[in-house]
């Protein structure tokens, strides 16, 4: 790991930007936190640079908790090399939408498992890098999309202790599967009118997890339409689990 910018403070949290094998990400800090704190890892749904306010705002919210936060870009996003194949996928997606089609499994399958396959050992890897620095001691939760990562990264990393999940992509069936092995506690949230959502796909893998505690927060609205107590519920669910 090496950072590439030095410091920025930012609303109670110090900022920087890093490399780890030439995958970019960003942690954040608690400004005036003791070392050994708790860590987050916010998934997103790729390009850090528009998708950086969102997830610093998660970070400040969390950084009040006592919790460092950290992120890394998603492979083919940002300025990542693009990958072909799920290029492809996503453009029959959107002409599957545009025409009124039903999406197959196999367009989701291309979409969505080789950011799976790829960003999970990634994930792995700066949780190594990120768990070697004195200012982070753990426990290690996880929080956001792209939902599939979040499951298959709670299926297989045991250092991942919880996890907040946002239903709102598109689900392989070979997911589905591993969410049955999910045995750690699970929050997640869920827009009922998502527009991109398969509710029925949402629920489905809500009833898959194998967790003895599991939660799913409902609201009413589209994608974009988040009420902010669906934060509040999500950031006791990791008070919960975390501290």
């Amino acid at each position: 790991m090496h950072f590439i910018t030095s410091p920025r403070r930012y609303s109670g949290v110090l900022e920087r930007d890093f490399l780890l094998d030439g995958v970019p990400g960003i942690l954040w800090l608690p400004e005036h936190s003791a070392s050994g704190v708790p860590l987050i890892l916010l998934g997103h749904p790729g390009g850090l640079g528009h998708m950086r306010q969102r997830l610093t705002a998660r970070a400040v919210h969390a950084a009040r908790d006592g919790f460092a936060s950290a992120t890394i870009e998603l492979p083919g996003a940002g300025d990542r090399p693009r990958l072909a194949d799920v290029d492809e996928a996503r453009d029959d997606l959107r002409r599957a939408l545009v025409e009124g089609r039903p999406v197959s499994a196999a367009i989701i399958d291309r979409l969505i498992l080789p950011l799976v396959d790829r960003a999970v050992p990634e994930w792995q890897a700066a949780l190594d890098a990120l768990l070697s620095l004195p200012e982070i001691a753990g426990p290690v939760a996880y929080s956001g999309g792209i939902i599939s990562i979040g499951v298959r990264l709670a299926a297989v990393e045991p250092r991942v202790v919880a996890a907040g999940l946002f239903a709102g992509s598109y689900v392989p069936r070979v997911i589905l599967e591993e969410a049955r092995r999910v045995t750690i506690p699970v929050h997640v949230l869920l827009q009922w009118d998502d527009e991109g959502n398969d509710r029925q796909v949402a629920l489905d893998l809500f009833d898959a997890f194998a967790s003895e505690e599991k939660s799913l927060y409902a609201n009413m609205g589209g994608h974009t339409g988040v009420p902010p107590h669906a934060g509040e519920a999500a950031h006791g669910f990791f008070k919960r689990h975390l501290t």
